[in-house]
């Protein structure tokens, strides 16, 4: 059964630095695009970032080009964001998904979602 599992959440000052990491197991071999999405308490899951399963697409959200990079690791269908200058409003659970639809402008996620982590930015 496919399972995704992220690390890394915490909690920061504002201005610093944060790296989430996920890894998906229980897949099909193969590649798979993946993304980072966030949600606050009371309003929408949003697309963060997503990087496609080859690493040459990658999708960032407006209010956070510039400052978090999405990448993926050596080991397959592993996925890094690294994020810095982090904001107050960066706070949020995060969260790995496999992601259906990706394009430079866009990234919806599929159905696989891990349990999430919990970032917290201290002003």
């Amino acid at each position: 059964q496919a399972r995704l599992e992220e690390s890394g959440g915490g909690l920061v000052q504002e201005g610093g630095s944060l790296t989430l990491s996920c890894t998906a197991s229980g897949l099909t071999p193969g590649g798979y695009d993946m993304g980072w999405f966030r949600q606050v308490s009371g309003k929408e899951r949003e697309g963060v970032a997503c990087i496609d399963r080859r690493g040459d697409l990658t999708y960032y959200t407006d209010s956070v080009k510039g400052r978090f990079t999405v990448s993926r690791g050596s080991a397959q269908n592993t996925i890094y964001l690294q994020m810095n200058g982090l904001k107050p409003e960066d706070t949020a659970v995060y969260y790995c998904a496999l992601v259906s639809a990706i394009g430079s402008r866009t990234c919806h996620p599929g159905t696989y979602w891990g349990r999430g982590t919990q970032v917290t930015v201290d002003s």
